[in-house]
């Protein structure tokens, strides 16, 4: 049984001792109370210090290496940039070097570019050249996403070459699970298993040893593909190659894991209609102006929907129960509707498609809604014949039919709507579900309408 404490984490008690600290100047006592934390859980301590001239102390007073790794934890809306900025370019310099250079250019990403060149010029050149380099790169691509901290060895090394040379660079590289193996030129020619390189005769050639990638990506591959592509082989880091297939750098999964938080955010967010992240961030102003506007389309589809009941106008005025049939028929399909979306836009975002493609997806959200729509349609037609026992058995005609189209129409519409955005380019997260909803409004009204004029008149 292991006998290894658990790790401190940041807690309410923790918090006050902080704020007591801050509030009595005896910040020195600050690496006595963190000692034990994860810089992720004082980074949060941190986030929760009301004043930035506090938060600014509280970081000075942290061990270098403490202090550059809290501040790579915080997140960009908790104002690390600005905190950087306000260390000075040699105290934001020296937290820059503890850094992996893929941390450091994504801190100096958000720094204006005035304060940038100040914090790259305090820098050693070749720690500078290397985040120069990264931060030509787009932020959500795997160029943006890559160290260059890497542990590699030549095609022409012997075994004991190799093991000299991962001693001599894996001091210097953070955290290595992979050792590349490059040719001529960079060109990447695979990996080798460190246990491999340890059992091996000490003459024998690395060449002998290579084991193919099973996947590389390019530096201007978008990050939410990086992270399909780590999850579909199982990767613990992925190689970055240039055209000619040169190693740049690496990927590692503990990147990747940010990567797709945050894109999982991001879809659920535009799924609901908010278009970034200030809606759970920002203020009040910002979920106003996130939201508003998808609103005022769905006030629109919604009246077009609603014009609908107008046109028959005579048949509930005679038939009244149908006011009581169409909210339900309605919220059915459109339950329906948000069910096949769902379903279809996560295959879109994690690339999981059926053997037959993308439109047998559609094909099958229409077999399911046939049989749902039976089923339900059934049900609450029994319903609605008790409900209303004159004329019982044709209501309960046009109530199953009613809702067995408009079940169909609605796994239809939820699963070709957002297929179809994905060929036309457009992001089908972003306006499938207020498309799909009206059309299951749309066609559960009509339904009800015209079949009880056709069969109750």
């Amino acid at each position: 049984m292991s006998t290894e404490a658990p790790p401190v984490v940041a807690s309410r008690a923790a918090l006050e001792e902080l704020l007591d600290l801050v509030a009595r100047g005896e910040l020195t006592r600050l690496p006595a109370l963190v000692g034990e934390m994860h810089p992720s859980d004082i980074a949060d301590l941190l986030a929760s210090v009301p004043s930035e001239d506090q938060r600014l102390e509280v970081l000075k007073a942290l061990p270098t290496e403490v202090a550059s790794e809290t501040l790579a934890e915080m997140e960009e809306d908790e104002d690390r940039a600005e905190l950087l900025t306000e260390l000075g370019a040699r105290r934001g310099a020296a937290l820059l070097q503890e850094l992996a250079d893929d941390d450091a250019a994504d801190l100096l990403g958000e720094l204006d570019p005035g304060d940038r060149d100040r914090m790259l010029a305090a820098l050693p050149s070749e720690e500078a050249g290397e985040i120069r380099e990264l931060l030509r790169y787009g932020e959500e691509t795997a160029g943006g996403l890559m160290t260059t901290s890497l542990v590699s060895v030549s095609t022409t090394a012997t075994a004991a070459e190799a093991i000299a040379e991962i001693r001599e660079k894996g001091r210097e590289v953070e955290e290595f699970y992979t050792v590349f193996v490059v040719g001529r030129r960079g060109l990447l020619e695979g990996t080798v298993p460190l246990d491999d390189l340890i059992l091996a005769d000490p003459g024998d050639p690395v060449q002998s040893l290579v084991v193919p990638v099973p996947a590389t990506v390019l530096p201007d591959t978008d990050q939410e593909e990086v992270g399909r592509v780590m999850g579909r082989y199982n990767l613990v880091n992925i190689p970055v190659v240039n055209d000619e297939g040169s190693l740049l750098g690496r990927i590692t999964f503990d990147d990747v894991i940010d990567v797709i938080e945050a894109e999982t955010t991001e879809d659920i967010l535009r799924l609901a209609g908010v278009s970034d992240e200030e809606e759970l961030k920002g203020g009040w102003v910002d979920s106003v102006r996130s939201r508003l506007p998808w609103l005022v389309l769905n006030l629109v589809t919604a009246g077009v929907a609603a014009s609908v009941i107008l046109k028959f106008e005579e048949v509930i005025s005679q038939l009244t129960f149908l006011a009581f049939l169409m909210p339900v028929i309605a919220a059915l399909g459109g339950n329906t509707g948000t069910q096949a979306l769902a379903v279809t836009i996560r295959r879109i975002a994690v690339g999981d498609e059926l053997p037959g493609g993308r439109f047998q997806v559609v094909g099958k959200e229409v077999l399911v809604g046939l049989l749902n729509g039976l089923v339900l349609g059934v049900v609450f037609a029994l319903f609605a014949y008790v409900y209303v026992p004159e004329d019982g058995l044709r209501i309960g005609v046009v109530v199953l039919l009613a809702m067995w189209a408009n079940i169909v129409v609605a796994g239809f519409a939820g699963a070709l709507i957002p297929t179809v955005l994905k060929r036309l380019g457009a992001d089908p997260a972003v306006a499938s579900s207020v498309f799909v909803h009206t059309l299951t409004d749309l066609v559960g009204f009509i339904m009800v309408l015209s079949l009880a004029r056709g069969l109750l008149f």
